[in-house]
């Protein structure tokens, strides 16, 4: 039966192939994976909000505030767990996931990444873990891509092609943003956009924005009503508030980095989910805004109701003080991504979109109540007028998402479709283009690419670069050079020689290792006198190569080795430094030509 199902598939790729043209079926396919990644971020946000509602209305004992002790850290256990002895795999970092597919995996993604980011996360945001699920769903989504793609036999260019699709979807069906899910594709993922990769990105994005209105409604995410009108003259405090906002950026990435890193550096897991869970439940416990994605402060604060992000909290017993709540809020946005680290490294899953954006919204709205509170001081009142805290609120997301991401345009109109504050377009571009212009100063890569970029394995817009990162040492190896021994003497290397048409030959001790190399042109004097075969031995007219490849060096690295020593040939060795073969210019070069080819061919 099963033999039976493979032949008429096989059947039907055959006859696809001869009626179906390559462009029409693309399109299709990325059609099938809009309409999937909407469904996939429906039941996403389903079991998030049925383990929400079972878990703050059935399980809570007097109050909220035993809860937010133990339910974050139950639902981090249970997703490590799940992870640790279901999955038997990292699920985490999903975007850098999909990045590292795209730059070296040929843009395969596992089967299970299809559904086992949607259970972990399920469980560590439904619980309260501090975390957003839009990081999940777009792993999701790209591994429905890829696997569909891998199904019909694509090649390599349209698998990463469906790749995008299926974050693209993934992104416009969460947020009904179709517009952010293709320049998230394009910003984030480093896609290049062309004429035969726009239709299907669109089709895919639109149809999961178009099927995420059927489910959820038309409605914006977040209701905003603009009841203060911008004003040109506030451009000034725009851009000084895009000064703020990416370097609450550097920082949220910085202090991520670090202090996962320590976590991860635990290797005893039991220790390791301890220590977390206990960062986890105090911060909660103190400041109940990190409880979950935060959206809810989020929506008091562009609601204009910035004194509900305090219930629940021993602030909110503080009275009306001036100083209670810019604290509350400054201490909230600076230990956020304490909450989420904690959260994903004691096992949970989930992304940094949403905390991004809460952290957007809390320094937005800090910068513009201080100038609100130094508006109404008699003394410097000329100088700082009146902010509206709502505007302000929905730009600092806009900034925060475009410093973090590294993509002013996914933070513009993700806010815009977020929220539908078109009206605000101009000063939300201000601040993410001001924000984004700040990191760069001190960071050249997003949150996602760091960590890529760090390895040498980030694909990236400059095509030269993707090319060579798309190639690996492994692939231009060429092992057709014949061997010589140190004792070997010159008549023997005569006779190589005359076997061979290369010009160069490695010599290799007996415990496999590169000694150096002999050189044709080197001893093309002394070779043809007879005499001087059994007087000379390969050590004595040998030299050192000019350098070494190790085979887990990056492309980029070779070229820059080729050119420091201005080589055509150099011989590669394993990292205890073992004879691996050469590699050559021309032999890179071909396969330059044939990974563009394959890879970018169709601009």
């Amino acid at each position: 039966m099963k033999k039976t199902l493979e032949d008429k598939f096989f059947k039907f790729l055959s006859w696809r192939e001869e009626n179906i043209k390559e462009p029409v079926f693309i399109s299709f396919l990325s059609f099938i994976v809009g309409i999937s990644c909407a469904l996939v971020a429906a039941l996403l946000k389903g079991a998030i909000h049925l383990i929400q509602d079972f878990v703050t209305n059935r399980l809570v004992f007097d109050g909220l505030d035993l809860g937010f002790l133990i339910f974050p850290v139950i639902g981090v256990l249970l997703a490590g767990l799940f992870v640790r002895y279901i999955v038997k795999d990292d699920i985490s970092h999903g975007v850098t996931k999909i990045l590292y597919a795209l730059s070296q995996r040929k843009s395969r993604i596992k089967p299970h990444n299809m559904w086992t980011s949607l259970v972990a996360s399920s469980v560590t945001i439904g619980m309260g873990g501090s975390v957003g699920a839009e990081a999940p769903i777009v792993l999701t989504g790209s591994a429905i891509g890829s696997n569909i793609g891998r199904l019909f036999r694509l090649d390599q260019r349209n698998l990463m092609l469906l790749v995008g699709c299926g974050a693209a979807g993934a992104v416009s069906g969460i947020f009904k943003a179709p517009i952010t899910g293709l320049i998230f594709v394009i910003e984030v993922l480093m896609l290049d956009l062309t004429l035969t990769s726009v239709l299907p990105l669109l089709i895919s994005s639109v149809t999961g924005a178009t099927m995420a209105y059927f489910l959820f409604g038309t409605d914006a995410m977040f209701s905003f009503s603009m009841s203060d009108t911008f004003e040109l003259d506030r451009i000034p405090f725009v851009l000084l508030l895009g000064i703020c906002c990416g370097l609450a950026s550097l920082y949220f990435t910085k202090i991520s980095f670090s202090l996962e890193k320590k976590l991860r550096g635990i290797k005893l897991y039991r220790r390791r989910y301890l220590i977390s869970a206990l960062i986890l439940s105090v911060l909660i416990f103190i400041l109940p805004s990190l409880y979950g994605e935060g959206y809810q402060t989020i929506s008091s604060l562009i609601d204009g109701d910035p004194q509900d992000i305090m219930v629940g909290s021993f602030f909110s017993l503080l009275g009306d003080k001036i100083w209670v709540l810019p604290l509350f809020v400054l201490l909230s946005l600076l230990f956020k991504v304490f909450a989420t680290v904690a959260t994903n490294s004691g096992g949970g899953s989930g992304g940094v979109f949403a905390p991004s954006l809460f952290v957007g919204a809390l320094v937005g709205f800090f910068f513009s109540h201080i100038i609100d509170l130094l508006s109404g001081v008699e003394a410097v009142s000329f100088i700082f007028p009146h902010l509206s805290t709502k505007n302000f609120a929905l730009m600092g997301m806009a900034g925060v998402m475009a410093g973090v991401m590294h993509a002013p345009l996914t933070g513009t109109f993700l806010i815009a479709e977020l929220t539908g504050s078109y009206s605000l377009f101009l000063p939300l571009l201000l601040v993410s283009i001001s924000s984004y212009a700040t990191i760069k100063v001190f960071l050249p890569h997003s949150i996602y690419s760091l960590r890529l970029a760090e390895k040498g394995k980030l694909l990236t817009h400059h095509k030269d670069k993707a090319v060579l990162t798309l190639m690996q040492v492994d692939n231009v190896i060429e092992q057709n050079f014949s061997r010589l021994h140190p004792s070997m003497t010159l008549g023997d290397v005569v006779r190589v020689f005359s076997e061979s048409q290369r010009n160069v030959f490695p010599v290799v001790g007996d415990d496999g290792k590169i000694m150096g190399i002999v050189m044709l042109d080197n001893i093309r004097n002394i070779m043809f006198r007879s005499e001087l075969y059994g007087r000379f031995k390969v050590s004595q007219f040998m030299i050192t190569p000019p350098a070494k490849v190790v085979s887990d060096m990056n492309m980029e690295e070779v070229m820059d080795l080729f050119d420091d020593v201005n080589a055509w040939n150099l011989p590669v060795v394993d990292t205890e430094g073992k004879y691996l073969g050469f590699v050559s210019k021309s032999r890179i070069f071909n396969t330059y030509r044939d990974v563009l080819i394959n890879n970018f061919n169709g601009d």
